[in-house]
């Protein structure tokens, strides 16, 4: 093995270490409150933080060997995953997930769908066994009071703390359809956790946020997963139409009530000229000319500021602006054409609309929000 395979298969071992480190440190801090640096942190804040990264990162290691193996069989070149480890700081996940680097030029479009198809599939499942496991075996209330014993005066309605409360820092879950599924037909009503303590349930919130990473990468635009999948089924024209609509639909909701005549003048006046340069920056993906992207601006913008002005309470959710940019100005939103475009068979075709079913029931409009 010559030195360069093994400094490849080092740097993918450093970052699924350094990944599976911050993750841990994460999880100790999600479930009991305990962050690395901190005197009272022991080895057993950092055993309990393993039961929310291991099963983050199997869930992610599957999503990403499902790529990873598909383009094998299909004899294309590809690397093995790379890990993203976050700084093991308090609020933050620890990862930002897991890629894999295609080194071929790829040109059937079946080969597009069933690679782009095998990660979020094979995530998907593992992901669901792990909520069915976790919401089948809650903790007793006793629980949650070992980590806020302010709770117990309010038994199981300790929920109620929050309205009296209110200017505590919490952080809060949107729940998608899968979980209100096992809220409503698994799980023990009596035991399901609120959603501003769902943190605390290592095996819920790892299977929430592989749902949300599933959801992330089955957006139906440019070379997603869910943009593979998508051009498989509908073909490259078909793919632009509704990958352009669904990114300025995403646009435009992210940035509901981002802006607000409701603002201080102040405010205002530097805020437009910053949003308006990032509406610009991230719609550049679509490829008009300079003229036509600044209209697109410019409309997004006045009729968000419109309703804001009329609805001060409609807001969207502001991290997708990260995600818009990232799609606009990285990504892209169209899909290349394959030199070879046969039609899918049948059964291809059933899993492709399948994963249009999963993106529904793992997708959440806010999925995070802190309080």
């Amino acid at each position: 093995m010559d030195n360069n395979k093994i400094k490849t298969y080092l740097t993918h071992l450093g970052l699924f270490i350094f990944t599976f480190i911050s993750t841990t440190f994460s999880g100790s801090f999600f479930i009991k409150g305990k962050m690395w640096g901190w005197t009272e942190y022991s080895w057993a804040d950092f055993s309990e933080g393993m039961k929310y990264s291991v099963p983050f990162l199997l869930i992610l290691t599957v999503h990403e060997f499902g790529h990873y193996f598909t383009a094998r069989y299909n004899k294309v070149k590809t690397t093995l995953p790379y890990y993203i480890p976050l700084p093991p700081i308090p609020m933050l996940i620890g990862t930002m997930g897991a890629v894999i680097r295609i080194k071929d030029f790829i040109k059937s479009k079946k080969v597009h769908f069933d690679i782009g198809l095998a990660g979020p599939l094979a995530g998907f499942v593992v992901a669901i066994a792990l909520l069915f496991y976790g919401y089948s075996n809650l903790p007793p209330v006793e629980y949650i009071y070992e980590i806020h014993p302010e709770y117990e005066a309010y038994g199981t309605d300790y929920a109620d703390y929050y309205a009296e409360n209110d200017s505590l820092i919490s952080i809060k879950i949107g729940k998608n359809l899968a979980i209100l599924f096992f809220e409503n037909y698994v799980a023990d009503a009596e035991l399901v956790p609120h959603p501003n303590e769902f943190v605390h349930y290592p095996y819920l919130f790892a299977g929430f946020l592989a749902l949300f990473f599933t959801a992330l990468n089955l957006l139906p635009i440019g070379q997603l997963d869910g943009g593979h999948v998508l051009y498989g089924l509908v073909g490259a024209k078909w793919h632009s139409r509704v990958a352009v609509t669904f990114f300025l639909a995403m646009l435009f909701y992210s940035g509901l009530g981002y802006i607000s005549p409701h603002q201080p003048y102040d405010e205002l006046i530097w805020h437009v000229p910053i949003y308006m340069a990032f509406l610009y920056f991230a719609l550049k993906g679509l490829k008009m000319n300079s003229q036509t992207t600044l209209m697109y601006a410019l409309i997004i913008f006045s009729v968000q500021f419109m309703l804001a002005l009329y609805n001060p309470a409609l807001k969207g959710f502001e991290g997708w602006l990260l995600f818009s940019l990232i799609i606009g100005r990285f990504v892209g939103v169209y899909h290349p054409k394959s030199p070879i475009e046969e039609p899918l068979d049948l059964k291809r075709q059933i899993l492709g609309w399948l994963a249009l079913v999963i993106f529904i029931i793992s997708f959440s409009p806010v999925p995070l929000s802190i309080g």
